[in-house]
């Protein structure tokens, strides 16, 4: 299931159903840590899904959607 559609932004029913596999994804999926590269190639976001805060970073700095 591929989205080509890459140079626009996400509907708002996209953004709802991101965040809502994002969840599952991290109560279902994820064990330690997952680690991406994302988006245009000559350009990437490097993600890190990790269950503790990164070094540093106060818990609280974190917003849960």
């Amino acid at each position: 299931m591929r989205n080509e559609r890459h140079d626009e932004p996400l509907s708002s029913t996209e953004l709802e159903l991101f965040l809502q596999y994002l969840h599952r994804f991290a109560n279902h999926d994820l064990d330690l840590f997952a680690l991406m590269q994302v988006g245009d190639p000559e350009h990437p976001v490097y993600v890190s899904f990790s269950r503790k805060p990164e070094a540093g970073v106060d818990p609280e700095a974190y917003r849960r959607p």
